[in-house]
């Protein structure tokens, strides 16, 4: 696209961004703050009905950081909320009854807070350390956080780590999966922007080379699902995945940490960048999956990889200052526009399928991170440019 049109895609992005904008502070923070919540308690409902009702669905440990993230960003949007004490009573509840007595927190709990998975994933500890950053900023409460933060970060060296990398969970032997080890990565990055503890960089960068050295494929530049325990890409279709949605928020951590980490990182970051959009683009969103061919094996869409998606044009485009990205950044964030065609505005439909229908389904909880960190990054690009 000749620089002569940059101004267009920078205008269609000035417009979905003060659509987006308002949809979030006027229908979405109210919503959830309303209804997405625990009246009794302070935790965070797993799923909202598309007439707007909490449903009495378990609580996934990952939903409650997710939701402290979410709401402690909300005073950056403009919301009046009481996100003080939203992440206050969400952060008390995530601790009271998903934090076990060895440091890490359980996977499951019921409605009434008992536990019904008490293992310990890798995953949830990530979104666990992230909640613990968003919960230091939003509370001005760092030296506390910190202080619980690296006691978990300890407790997940010791219970989880394996061969220079980190266990899905802390049974020995299995696959690894990039999946955890991205969302780590992500909260180390949150505590190396905010903490004073200098180990957080010294993992950003452990987390990175682990992405190069073992995650994207050398040959094809994709990255990798689930690996076996000799590194190889794991049995099956599990061990040939390669999401689009991954390739993106890979990509945009990769450029989060080009200033914490010594080595090139663009050029593998863009490289994903491209794999996606040119791959895993279709009919004007980004799909589930691939095989490691680039073919598609699961067409349908569901909302978060566009979030993803535009999070990582919006990143690439103001570090090269390339057309193409910020006409990417334009053409996704006017993909999230369907999907927010809900009767009880604030809601979000899950699932695209190829024929462009939206699939009538329970609004989860856990794309609200999605959701807002890719408003977020908008929210800032619109503003420098």
């Amino acid at each position: 696209m000749a620089t002569s049109d940059k101004p267009a895609s920078k205008a269609r992005l000035g417009a979905s961004h003060a659509k987006l904008i308002s949809w979030l502070t006027v229908s979405a923070y109210p919503l959830w703050a309303r209804n997405g919540i625990d009246a009794s308690n302070g935790g965070f409902i797993e799923t909202l009905g598309q007439n707007g009702a909490g449903l009495p669905h378990p609580r996934r440990a990952r939903v409650h950081p997710r939701q402290i993230y979410a709401f402690a960003q909300a005073r950056t949007f403009g919301w009046d909320g009481d996100v003080a004490g939203i992440v206050a009573r969400g952060t008390d509840y995530f601790l009271t009854y998903y934090l076990r007595t060895d440091g890490l927190f359980r996977t499951l709990a019921g409605v009434d807070g008992a536990p019904l998975d008490d293992r310990s994933m890798l995953y949830d500890q990530a979104f666990a350390l992230l909640g613990y950053a968003a919960a230091a900023t939003a509370l001005d409460a760092l030296a506390v956080y910190e202080a619980r933060a690296i006691a978990l970060r300890t407790a997940i060296e010791s219970r989880f780590g394996a061969d220079g990398a980190f266990r899905s969970g802390e049974a020995a032997g299995g696959n690894f999966e990039s999946n955890p080890h991205m969302h780590l990565l992500e909260a180390c990055l949150a505590w190396a922007e905010i903490g004073a503890d200098p180990t957080w960089t010294e993992w950003v960068r452990r987390l990175v080379d682990l992405a190069l050295q073992r995650f994207i494929r050398r040959d094809s530049g994709a990255l990798g699902e689930s690996f076996a325990a000799d590194w190889r890409p794991a049995a099956g279709t599990a061990g040939r995945s390669v999401e689009p949605g991954h390739q993106f928020e890979w990509a945009w951590l990769l450029l989060r940490s080009e200033s914490r980490h010594p080595g090139p990182l663009r050029e593998a970051a863009l490289r994903l960048i491209a794999i996606g959009e040119k791959s895993g683009v279709h009919n004007q969103v980004a799909i589930n999956s691939l095989l490691d061919d680039f073919s598609i094996h699961d067409a349908n869409a569901r909302f978060w990889p566009q979030t993803e998606r535009l999070k990582a044009a919006l990143f690439a485009a103001q570090l090269t200052g390339e057309e193409q990205y910020w006409a990417m950044a334009a053409a996704a964030a006017a993909s999230l526009f369907p999907y927010l065609k809900t009767p009880v505005p604030g809601l979000w439909l899950d699932v695209q399928l190829p024929s462009g229908e939206l699939v009538d389904s329970p609004a989860p909880a856990s794309t609200f991170y999605h959701l807002v960190g890719a408003l977020a990054a908008l929210d800032k690009a619109v503003a420098a440019s």
